[in-house]
């Protein structure tokens, strides 16, 4: 992945930030978009986004409109990974992470259903 910034965004940034996501995602017609909030799991980010598109383009598209938004707002430029050739997008702005895949990488790896696991440990 690129090199990102290392601050922490105060709760207020976090929120904003997340909405400029999710309006850039609505922009760009990402499909089945699903918000996940990690930060009682996890120090390393607040939210976790998802969404999917309809091909490889497509996903690519999302992501960068995700990232212009964000940058045009004052964000610092986000680290990327699998831009220009994948099925499956990550953008990192640190405390908000955006995975923009296909349907089938998504059912695949079904980031969700990890995560609904980790939030509702078994009963000892």
């Amino acid at each position: 992945m690129q090199k990102t910034s290392e601050k922490k965004a105060t709760a207020a940034n976090q929120e904003s930030l997340k909405e400029l996501v999710l309006s850039a995602i609505d922009d760009a017609k990402g499909n089945d978009i699903k918000v996940i909030d990690v930060s009682h799991h996890t120090q390393l980010l607040d939210y976790m986004i998802i969404a999917s598109g309809t091909s490889s383009r497509h996903i690519q598209t999302i992501a960068e409109f995700a990232m212009k938004k964000a940058q045009e707002n004052g964000y610092d430029k986000p680290a990327t990974e699998g831009l220009g050739h994948s099925e499956w997008v990550v953008v990192d702005f640190v405390d908000v992470v955006l995975h923009v895949m296909s349907p089938a990488a998504r059912e695949h790896y079904n980031i969700e259903g990890l995560w609904e696991i980790s939030s509702h440990p078994k009963d000892s």
